[in-house]
């Protein structure tokens, strides 16, 4: 431990960061990337480059009162088709300018809830995918899925349809955490949701955790960790719990007196990854743990992890794209977002039957490159060698601004190499900021502006 106290280490790293998914940040994003401009940029991709696929699909059966997505409830089935059209079409355009039959090596359903999609929609876009792409053979098929409302025919239809891996919220196991969370879910259910998939053949199994929700304890997170591990999924993400109510409304029914501060977060945190290195899963990056025979785990070791908008991954392809209401596209060009709301998304689609939904973006510039190559290294690696990664590059001033948290114990600085310590780990952003010019130039623009700072981030800790 560093020579300063937690609560000390709190006062001073607290306050919001971005989660860094991504350089430049959504914070970024803005109107000036339009349609056309994203159509140059599908139209420019080189012949052989390879590409990744994303779908989100924005319905859920109910809402969590905790959840940040883009997602609401939609009750009737032909407006799941429906939308379920408007993923294959928006598909069909991408592939008018990118070309037919380039390899995919990633798809990803997510949300939302990705199997409210009717089985019949789910397997036209499958059918439409191996129409216009290249599937690599070992290329990963990955489905979100909520253990309370799977349709008792999709596990089989997953199999059917070639998926590897499901992901699935647990969050917590504790009765009083779910009630105030608004979303109760067994033990039970969860063990059953993995047997289906298991025995359907789709073998990978992704858990997500959250730390710091209302009512949680050190002991309560530890307890749900034990039991989760006892399912032996191959991967976990533990998140902590993003208190936005000013972006999500629906936060505003959990009560602010509920939730932990930040010193019973990080204990929290350090309890489940007590729990999950007892039980034989590596630590991967800020919140992800994974089973030493996994692929995350390997790419870990190999240091040849990657970071994207769905988090961790072993995807190296440079080019993802997304479609649906909300998706966003990584290019080599810059970042692309579509329009939010399904209703307008949906409108858009249907006004112009050429054009792509965006609705924002950012265009990166040289310096966005290199400082992305920097940060995600950092969040990957929990180190990186800026002579190597920094391509000759001055980050003096960076330096200097991580002597205090070498200070602290959470770096180690030798030359021009960076190495975050493990009781530094969930001080890993604060790091990566230090390398984010973007967000000082916002922040600059809103302190000349009177507007202070906005919390437009998640807490840091």
């Amino acid at each position: 431990m560093g020579a300063a106290s937690v609560s000390d280490l709190i006062s001073r790293y607290g306050g919001n960061l971005p989660r860094y998914t991504s350089y430049p940040t959504a914070a970024s994003f803005t109107e000036a990337v339009g349609s056309q401009q994203v159509a140059g940029w599908l139209k420019a991709l080189p012949e052989n480059e390879p590409v990744s696929l994303y779908f989100h699909v924005p319905f859920c059966d109910e809402l969590c009162r905790f959840c940040g997505c883009n997602t609401s409830v939609m009750r009737h089935e032909d407006g799941r088709l429906a939308y379920g059209d408007l993923l294959r079409e928006e598909m069909r355009r991408i592939v008018a300018l990118v070309g037919e039959q380039r390899t995919v090596r990633h798809v990803q359903f997510g949300g939302g809830t990705p199997t409210t999609l009717p089985p019949h929609s789910l397997r036209q876009i499958m059918r439409s995918i191996r129409t216009f792409f290249q599937v690599d053979p070992q290329a990963e098929l990955a489905m979100e899925l909520d253990p309370r409302h799977v349709p008792q025919d999709y596990p089989a239809l997953l199999g059917d349809l070639g998926f590897t891996r499901i992901s699935l919220g647990v969050q917590d196991l504790e009765p009083r955490v779910q009630e105030a969370c608004g979303r109760h879910q067994s033990f039970e259910q969860t063990q059953a949701s993995i047997q289906a998939a298991r025995d359907a053949g789709v073998s990978g199994v992704n858990i997500d955790l959250i730390y710091g929700l209302p009512y949680q304890t050190v002991e309560s997170v530890g307890a749900t960790a034990l039991k989760i591990a006892s399912l032996r999924p191959d991967r976990l993400a533990v998140f902590g719990y993003a208190h936005v109510p000013w972006k999500q409304k629906r936060q505003r029914l959990i009560p602010e007196a509920s939730l932990p501060k930040s010193e019973e977060r990080l204990a929290q945190r350090a309890e489940i990854d007590r729990v999950l290195q007892a039980q034989g899963y590596r630590p991967i990056g800020l919140d992800h743990y994974a089973l030493p025979e996994d692929g995350l785990a390997q790419s870990a070791q190999a240091g040849t992890l990657h970071r994207n908008f769905q988090g961790y991954t072993t995807d190296p392809c440079p080019v993802l794209l997304g479609m649906g209401a909300s998706a966003i596209s990584m290019l080599p060009a810059g970042f692309t977002q579509n329009i939010t709301s399904v209703a307008a998304y949906a409108r858009a689609m249907a006004e112009n039957s050429d054009s792509l939904p965006v609705a924002r973006g950012v265009a990166f510039t040289e310096d966005d490159k290199l400082r992305g190559a920097i940060i995600e290294r950092i969040m990957c690696d929990m180190a990186v060698d800026l002579a190597v990664v920094g391509q000759g590059g001055d980050f003096s001033e960076e330096l200097a601004q991580l002597h205090p948290l070498e200070q602290d114990g959470l770096v180690k600085i030798d030359g021009q190499k960076i190495s975050i310590t493990a009781f530094g780990r969930p001080f890993v952003r604060h790091v990566a900021a230090v390398f984010d010019t973007r967000r000082r130039a916002l922040q600059q623009q809103a302190q000349g502006a009177g507007q202070g700072a906005t919390p437009q981030f998640s807490a840091a800790l």
